[in-house]
């Protein structure tokens, strides 16, 4: 049976915001995450060279051709397609052609070898596991000791599968293809840290490790590398595509959570299992409430909130049953200033948007609290 029909009608991510960073594949992404209900901020974090007008890739693929290697490996099947139509573009597709089809082929994985057999070639070997060190391992058990390898590229590194090739003897050619340069317009990348930092999102997805870097990059140049870290390692959940991807944050000291498989299908499942987990659920008034990014569940109906009352919400939820002061929740308040009249302003619509009034109770005098039900209060006074 088809997993949305089994999902409520707002969809498990409704009411958080999801920074996405990638460049290819974005809208297919940003369309997953929004038919489970996310708004997604989206900010490509990279731009890809066109294949046409790069200089690197024409004169490697004219290198490759002149020079013939003894190894080609084909690391991606979107690469080594858009490799071979660059070449017929530039009148060299026949010519590449036929220096693959007198090479050791290497097709890293089931996809690339359909594209590979999609040009008319037949790959010597591929491994079922997609991995690269599968790959490596097999070339160095070979033995490499004066080859010629030519590995295609794609913006993601290889750790280690370069420099050890190398250190087995092999001359290494690497073919860029889809160079990955940053984005002409840094204003949404700008955005999203912005965004990142003051906690203005729920998670933000990786889909390639030089989209974190230059992430992290602009992150560094505006001098809220610091403040990022910090709110990656809390309240903002970093979500990669896989393991290499991860490898940028990592060595930020950010934790990050991965699909078992490196898709972005299984990267939004995790992402619509981890972020309902970490939001607050409470037992209030005789309604259960439930905390999201921008949004709250009452009872399971979604109710879309302002951010200043989401800010009083969040407050309140802190010290649950709690008497919170006015000037503490003038405080949480985004550029209230010191008018405590803000207060009462945003707690009116609060209550509007919930929809349910009673759920946040007035002390004369004191302040708010939320009206926890008897037991779980008598529970948190205990704690």
């Amino acid at each position: 049976m088809d997993d949305e029909q089994q999902q409520p009608d707002h969809g498990p991510l409704a009411g958080f915001t999801v920074g996405v960073t990638a460049a290819r594949r974005a809208d297919e992404l940003g369309a997953l995450l929004q038919r489970r209900g996310a708004v997604v901020l989206h900010a490509p974090a990279l731009r890809i060279v066109p294949l046409a007008d790069d200089s690197e890739l024409l004169a490697a693929t004219k290198q490759l051709i002149d020079q013939a290697p003894d190894v080609v490996v084909a690391t991606t099947a979107i690469g080594f397609r858009g490799w071979v139509e660059a070449a017929d573009g530039w009148g060299l597709g026949d010519a590449l052609l036929v220096r693959l089809r007198a090479v050791e082929l290497l097709a890293r994985g089931p996809k690339v070898k359909g594209a590979v057999r999609a040009a008319g070639l037949t790959e010597r070997w591929s491994p079922s596991s997609e991995s690269m060190a599968e790959v490596l391992d097999r070339l160095l058990a070979e033995g490499v000791d004066g080859r010629r390898v030519a590995v295609q590229l794609h913006g993601e590194p290889l750790p280690g599968f370069v420099e050890a090739l190398r250190a087995a003897g092999a001359e290494v050619v690497g073919v860029p293809v889809y160079r990955w340069l940053p984005p002409e317009d840094l204003g949404p990348v700008d955005r999203l840290l912005d965004a990142a930092v003051s906690r203005g999102v729920d998670a933000v997805t990786f889909t390639s490790a030089p989209a974190a870097v230059s992430f992290l990059g602009r992150a560094e140049e505006r001098g809220l590398l610091p403040e990022l870290r910090a709110a990656l390692g809390h309240d903002v959940l970093p979500a990669c595509v896989g393991p290499v991807t991860a490898v940028p944050l990592q060595a930020q000291g950010v934790d990050t959570v991965q699909p078992e498989r490196f898709r972005l299908g299984p990267l939004v499942q995790l992402l619509c299992q981890e972020l309902p987990a970490r939001a607050r659920s409470l037992p209030v008034a005789g309604h259960r409430v439930e905390i999201r990014g921008h949004a709250v569940l009452v009872d399971g109906d979604l109710k879309a909130v302002p951010p200043a009352g989401m800010s009083l919400l969040r407050a309140l939820s802190r010290r649950p049953g709690w008497v919170v002061p006015r000037a503490e929740l003038l405080r949480a308040l985004p550029g209230a200033g010191r008018d405590e009249h803000a207060v009462e302003t945003a707690m009116a619509r609060l209550r509007t948007s919930l929809g349910t009034p009673k759920l946040i109770q007035t002390v004369v005098k004191r302040g708010y609290r939320l009206a926890l039900d008897p037991a779980t209060d008598a529970k948190y006074a205990a704690d």
